[in-house]
């Protein structure tokens, strides 16, 4: 049977049993309940049910859960660390990426590996299947077809901050009510979702999906008064690759050797040889004439909502750059699929303009369309309003991960997911929710961005917006998150985690092997021959600052010293990665230290920055009483913020000795029992029968 037939046979099956479930549901409790179902709901469930709490996904059609809404690929720069980190943390996205990847490559490769941006073409369907496959069939997880009308609300608990806490959520068409201490919405375009194509609008937030309930929109803005604002995106016309002339494109082929996103895994799913190539071709001047000619009859380009900089729709890109040629990627959709993706030409005007468009590429001359581009306008909540643990302060339990909170793309999503779904599966057990620092993670600079300074347009990641990429690598994603993922947040499995361990302790046992060996420069070039070793230096040289040279591989250190060094030969490419960029990290140590203890002192959520008796100007308590900082650290990344200011916030809060968020809610909740550290799901379970019992 074909993966098209397996999958509609198992979508049909999973559908009629879940809408029957849908009423059972209704009349439970849950720990923690998500609200949509693509990548930061679903990555949101699992976290959610990993940390042990007993989490229900509602999403509108189980056969969507896990689509590539827009474009067939995972990973790219900045944003393959983040579905390397969501790996390293247990989630989904990095194991379905290597299940379903087609075509995979290393970006950047030109350049250091700190910066290199691991990338996937996606078999769409098989992404799919993985995804759903893994939460259907997760303990503590239960997944229902239905729509969410509107939430449920109690006053606050006032030992917490907050005016608001949610309870539950109420289903639309008389579906109930579902009770819950912990809320989390994923509802990416959906909020008050519009679709545009020329000048027809009609409300949705993916076409073919049914719209969101207008309650839930009216209950952020006019209940809870959220501030809300609005963005916009867009998606291309899906083409009939039969219809492509491939020839008149350049060809790029994938990686020979693919290299998988997840660290559990050693291969992907697709061999190296069945690997499908991408195809690039340009825009031309007549595509530039057929955009002016349509302005007319192209409504959503006229809208003042903000759209995408670093994504932008092909009419947005001819408006900008007038008389420039652009890029456009012609990527697969599968290995069976019979489209073609076209990378860089989303657009919004009618579907006769756009076949039009498209036929003005040569490669594209007798181009059929399947379906046409079109665009989305959708509500989002803006993100300063929430904790740096993606709960709001505002709202009692209510979470906020994906687009709803301002960001653009997969990746970034599956990272807000996972997060929010850790702490309100956390905060519903009774347990402090966690942040993550911008020192030590590609999702801490991610979140800190949205909380710190909020958006203007679609978030999208990039290695230049973390200080410290040098030390936050794709490469040491697991050494870095993984057994704090263990140990304190509670989300990774004893498997991955002793894994981890295993790899840790092979890296820093190999390196002091290679500190353990020392030659002189003459004796050096006698062991590996002629490289690039200046012949003056007099000193010892370590193996490790040999293995810093371009041109000398751990390999080659190991067939010279095979006793000492051949063990660690599984290791031998992050072993050249962490020799080169060990110094650099060594000298950012300091800096990373003084941002930590900067974060680790919180302001309080409740501080009057116009009456604080501390010398601030107008302009900065203005800019710290709308932006609302939680820490320290969080105020000096504000624009506008002088040092001064920092000097006397910092000796305001170490008067008062304000601790951290984290520390905060732990001195009203009570701290976790020790036992529960590292534990596993089922032993908490006991440790929490043991407690309840006595």
């Amino acid at each position: 049977m074909s993966l098209a037939r397996r999958l509609l046979v198992r979508q049909h099956f999973l559908s009629d049993c879940f809408v029957r479930a849908a009423s059972n549901a209704a009349r439970l409790k849950y720990d923690v309940v998500v609200v949509g179902g693509g990548h930061a709901g679903t990555e949101a469930a699992a976290a959610a049910a990993r940390t042990g709490a007993e989490t229900l996904l509602i999403t509108q059609k189980i056969q969507t859960i896990g689509a590539l809404s827009c474009n067939p690929s995972l990973g790219g720069v900045g944003k393959g660390q983040l579905v390397r980190e969501v790996d390293a943390l247990d989630g989904l996205m990095g194991r379905a990426g290597d299940r379903a990847g087609i075509h995979f490559s290393i970006l950047n490769r030109s350049k250091g590996p700190a910066v290199w941006g691991p990338r996937a073409q996606i078999d769409r369907g098989c992404y799919r299947e993985f995804i759903q496959s893994e939460l259907l069939n997760m303990p503590r997880l239960t997944v229902i077809e239905g729509s969410v009308e509107d939430l449920l609300l109690s006053a606050a608990d006032p030992e917490q901050p907050g005016k608001h806490k949610v309870t539950g959520v109420r289903m639309a068409n008389g579906g109930g009510e579902i009770l819950s201490g912990s809320i989390i919405l994923t509802t990416g375009t959906f909020l008050s979702g519009s679709l545009f194509m020329g000048q027809t609008t009609s409300p949705g937030g993916r076409m073919g999906d049914p719209p969101s309930c207008a309650g839930l929109s009216h209950c952020l803005r006019e209940v809870l008064g959220l501030k809300v604002g609005r963005l916009r995106t867009g998606t291309p016309p899906r083409l009939v690759k039969d219809t492509v002339d491939f020839s008149l494109t350049e060809l790029h082929l994938p990686d020979s050797k693919p290299v998988p996103f997840s660290f559990v895994n050693k291969h992907t799913q697709c061999k190296p040889e069945e690997q499908l190539p991408c195809h690039l071709t340009y825009t031309t001047p007549g595509v530039d004439k057929v955009v002016r000619e349509s302005l007319n009859v192209n409504s959503h380009i006229h809208q003042d909502t903000r759209g995408p900089r670093y994504c932008p729709s092909i009419e947005s890109r001819v408006l900008r750059f007038p008389g420039r040629q652009h890029q456009v990627w012609l990527e697969p959709e599968g290995l069976t699929s019979d489209l073609v993706y076209p990378q860089g030409l989303s657009m919004t005007m009618p579907p006769e303009l756009q076949l039009r468009l498209l036929r003005e590429i040569p490669a594209l001359r007798r181009v059929e369309i399947r379906m046409a581009g079109y665009g989305v306008q959708y509500d989002f909540v803006c993100p300063t309003q929430l904790f740096p643990w993606l709960q709001m302060k505002n709202v009692q339990g209510l979470f906020l991960a994906g687009q709803i909170n301002g960001t653009t793309g997969y990746e970034e999503a599956a990272a807000q997911g996972l997060w929010a779904g850790v702490n309100a599966g956390r905060i519903a057990l009774s347990l402090p929710p966690m942040s993550l620092s911008r020192t030590e993670s590609y999702i801490g600079v991610l979140i800190d961005d949205l909380v710190g300074r909020g958006v203007t347009e679609p978030y999208r990641m990039f290695t230049s917006r973390a200080e410290f990429r040098t030390a936050l690598r794709p490469d040491n994603a697991d050494l870095r998150l993984t057994p704090r993922g263990f140990e304190e947040v509670g989300c990774v499995s004893w498997q991955r985690y002793q894994e981890a361990v295993r790899v840790s302790r092979g890296l820093g046992e190999a390196l002091s092997a290679l500190q353990s060996i020392t030659l002189s420069s003459f004796q050096w070039r006698e062991k590996l021959g002629h490289f690039s070793i200046s012949e003056t230096k007099s000193t010892l040289i370590s193996g490790k600052e040999v293995l810093q040279y371009k041109d000398v591989s751990f390999d080659l250190l190991a067939s010279a010293f095979p006793d000492i060094l051949s063990p660690y030969l599984e290791f031998s490419e992050r072993l050249k990665i962490e020799a080169v960029y060990q110094p650099h990290c060594e000298k950012q140590r300091q800096e990373m230290e003084r941002m930590r203890k900067e974060e680790s002192l919180a302001l309080p959520q409740d501080i009057d920055y116009f009456s604080l008796p501390v010398s601030l100007s107008d302009e900065v308590r203005e800019i710290l009483d709308r932006a609302r900082p939680s820490t320290l650290g969080a105020a000096t990344r504000l624009p506008g913020i002088t040092p001064a200011a920092i000097i006397h916030l910092l000796r305001f809060v170490t008067k008062v000795g304000v601790t951290t968020g984290e520390a905060a809610y732990m001195q009203v909740r009570g701290p976790k029992p020790d036992c529960w550290r590292g534990a596993s799901v089922h032993e908490r379970d006991r440790e929490k029968a043991t407690v309840v019992q006595s």
